[in-house]
């Protein structure tokens, strides 16, 4: 479910960028990178339901293997991310 102000080509540029020089993204890249809201990756991630995700002192950073990982699993149940 995509949508909302992070919703743009910029970020998923971003998110691309980031990927080339860190594996890893922030909750709004991460968003991008797996085409869905930032707000929706939030609830998944409060429910537990997310990716793997990490936080590195206040900063909550996704793995871009993490995302990749979780995505695929959501297709083999038949869920679209």
């Amino acid at each position: 479910i995509a949508g909302g102000p992070m919703d743009s080509d910029d970020d998923i540029a971003r998110a691309n960028r980031a990927k080339r020089g860190s594996p890893f993204l922030n909750t709004e890249q991460a968003a991008a990178y797996l085409k869905i809201s930032a707000r929706l990756l939030k609830q998944l991630r409060a429910k537990g339901e997310g990716p793997v995700f990490r936080r590195h002192c206040r900063f909550v950073q996704y793995h871009i293997d993490d995302l990749d990982s979780w995505s695929r699993e959501q297709s083999a149940k038949g869920i679209r991310p």
